[in-house]
């Protein structure tokens, strides 16, 4: 059964939306579990509205939370199979909350963890224009050999920002593949930057946290913000 994309939202802290951040929660979580990072964010940010949407379908494996697609075979195709499928209907829900705030994808950024992470790449890379930035937590690159219809870029024909970030004792999906995604992507002609968090499982720590909040002002063109 497919639900609607929406979930909870954070106002601008200036009050007026200038640029617009879209977090893509990980299998089995929903919008909650990630747009309390908006709030850390406000500071370097106060004309973001950010918002994090409930994945479109019921978690097979936690009922209660949602997912992007299904993760529970061994099939080696399934992930390819899944961000496809879940594409279009991010893809509509990212063109109906930029015309809200009447702004465009240059002032868009998509931030993924996990799953959503998978989702962040595979959609930020084929919009029509690209997004400011993507920023990728414990995730990876869904189908790399894929890679050439990754068309998304600004006018000035360049290829989204990206920043990679991963815990180096990750053991739900290996710290092998922010490095294979940062190959892969770099052989694509695609940069990323990545930061390693040491110590950090499956999860998010701070400093991985002011890296994001950092390359998201730097690529919205913000002033280099200082620390609150």
């Amino acid at each position: 059964m497919t639900l609607p994309i929406d979930g909870p939202r954070l106002n601008p802290k200036s009050g007026l939306a200038r640029q617009l951040v879209v977090f893509l929660h990980g299998y089995g979580a929903d919008g909650r579990d990630l747009i309390e990072i908006g709030r850390q964010w406000q500071h370097w940010l106060p004309d973001a509205a950010f918002v994090a949407p409930n994945a479109p379908e019921r978690c097979v494996q936690s009922p209660t939370g949602r997912q992007w697609f299904d993760l529970t075979s061994r099939d080696p195709g399934e992930r390819w199979r899944g961000v496809v499928k879940a594409r279009p209907g991010l893809d509509a829900f990212l063109d109906a909350e930029l015309a809200t705030h009447k702004l465009d994808d240059s002032k868009l950024a998509l931030v993924g963890f996990s799953q959503g992470t998978m989702m962040a790449l595979h959609t930020g890379l084929r919009r029509r224009r690209a997004p400011a930035s993507i920023i990728g937590y414990s995730g990876l690159l869904v189908g790399p050999e894929h890679l050439d219809e990754a068309t998304a870029r600004t006018t000035k024909g360049a290829t989204p920002p990206i920043l990679l970030v991963h815990g180096d004792a990750d053991q739900v999906i290996p710290l092998e593949a922010l490095f294979d995604s940062a190959d892969h992507l770099g052989k694509a002609n695609i940069p990323a930057e990545w930061h390693l968090s040491l110590g950090v499982g499956h999860g998010i720590d701070g400093a991985g946290l002011e890296h994001g909040g950092l390359f998201l002002a730097r690529n919205f063109g913000l002033p280099t913000p200082k620390r609150p």
